[in-house]
């Protein structure tokens, strides 16, 4: 038996399992959203906008009792989850007439963050119908934003908060694993990327990722409490040549293994990906490498 756990980068001592299971007798009949609340308020243990780790501290709690290290209270309900039936965005109509011309005619171009706007159900729909992955709902921390001109959304960006494990993402930053753990909330995952299909303007792409690095980390501050020191994002390279993401100084950093996050067999069973990375500061490996336990990056 292991004399340390680890889950989601926090190691757990022989020692604070003890703590934990006495936590469990002191507070007897307590539910397990009850427990977790309380222990993540006993550690200080908060997420970098001040909210409390609810959700990780109850995912450490269940493992350490599925593996007999802890008893938690019986399940006294188990709610109804959404996503499990989660319904497909439905289709929106909006004006789908030819849209082309130089980059100077279509200015000004207007970026709107939508996530939780009326213009949300827009953006989901647009990514369903014309986006090759379709849609899927982002968690964590997250960002949304249609971008319009002449009245007319002709873009769809979403970002999220980025894979823990990118081995040549890791090593062109350099940063150790416990770096790493610290700092990862400054990072930022382009997960979607789409231009309308009946948009034909030349260079509106790589210039859309030139406005989005000016303003995402802004934005990602003013939502969460943290600013973005580095984004990143996947290029299937059977389908695209990153032509966009180059022509905006994007940086290929290597492929992925095409294993993924869960993988046990160390063989490939995805397609391998292209790894992308943008700084968004001249410091940026300095910023991601530095800071004690419990404290993010100095300011640029």
């Amino acid at each position: 038996m292991p004399t340390r756990w680890r889950y989601r980068g926090r190691e757990i001592s022989t020692e604070e399992i003890v703590l934990i299971r006495q936590f469990i007798a002191e507070h007897a009949g307590a539910s397990r959203r009850a427990l977790s609340a309380k222990l993540c308020e006993a550690w200080g243990w908060k997420q970098a906008n001040g909210a409390s780790r609810d959700m990780v501290c109850r995912g450490l709690l269940l493992m350490l009792h599925r593996a007999g290290q802890i008893e938690l209270p019986r399940v006294r309900f188990t709610p109804h989850n959404p996503l499990v039936r989660r319904q497909r965005p439905t289709p929106v109509l909006i004006d789908t007439l030819p849209l082309s011309g130089p980059l100077s005619r279509l200015r000004p171009l207007d970026f709107q963050p939508v996530r939780r706007s009326g213009e949300e159900p827009l953006f989901n729909s647009l990514i369903e119908q014309h986006h090759y992955l379709g849609y899927e709902q982002p968690v964590g921390e997250h960002l949304k934003y249609l971008v319009w001109a002449r009245g007319r959304p002709v873009a769809c960006l979403a970002w999220s908060s980025a894979p823990r494990h990118l081995g040549s993402r890791d090593r062109f930053i350099g940063w150790s694993a416990e770096a790493r753990r610290r700092n990862i909330r400054f990072l930022a995952y382009n997960t979607r990327f789409l231009i309308l299909p009946w948009v034909q303007v030349e260079h509106l792409a790589s210039h859309i990722l030139g406005r989005m690095a000016k303003q995402l980390s802004e934005d990602w501050e003013r939502i969460y409490g943290h600013p973005i020191y580095f984004l990143e994002t996947f290029i299937d390279p059977e389908r695209y040549r990153g032509t966009c993401y180059r022509a905006a100084n994007w940086v290929l950093m290597g492929r992925t293994t095409g294993r993924g996050k869960d993988d046990q067999t160390k063989r490939p069973n995805r397609s391998i990906k292209e790894v992308w990375g943008y700084p968004l500061r001249r410091r940026f490996r300095e910023l991601l490498g530095a800071g004690k336990e419990g404290h993010g990056p100095a300011a640029d």
